[in-house]
């Protein structure tokens, strides 16, 4: 787990915490990076984490595959996957996460957001928790 500050530049520390966890030869690596990298935009950009605030990032790796946890300050509402016209140059990053993520979702408690995504290795089946 590391904690960052909630400026654009930490969105990279949360890309080198998916290097340290995984490696780069990780088989899961480049979704991995990527989603992080949504995820921990999305708490700049969103919430109150924004601005300088803080918020955490968790990588779990198992044989089954990696789960991500993103958790920040909270907003005013709960994260939406919305739909954004071809011409938008935001809103992707939860719908790159639903598209891509065997499972993700999101906990809100006392001021806390947390969401999270599951990619399985390919020999995983799909009911199966990391």
């Amino acid at each position: 787990m590391v904690r960052l500050r909630g400026v654009p530049s930490q969105v990279s520390r949360a890309r080198e915490l998916v290097t340290a966890v995984l490696g780069r030869d990780h088989p899961l690596y480049d979704d991995v990076v990527l989603l992080t990298s949504e995820l921990a935009t999305n708490a700049i950009l969103h919430t109150r984490s924004g601005a300088g605030g803080l918020f955490t990032v968790t990588v779990a790796s198992s044989e089954t595959g990696v789960r991500v946890f993103v958790s920040d300050a909270g907003s005013d509402g709960p994260p939406c996957v919305c739909r954004t016209s071809t011409q938008s140059t935001s809103g992707r990053g939860l719908p790159l996460i639903e598209a891509l993520s065997h499972r993700w979702g999101f906990t809100r408690e006392s001021g806390t957001t947390t969401v999270w995504f599951e990619l399985l290795h390919a020999h995983v089946p799909a009911g199966v928790a990391v």
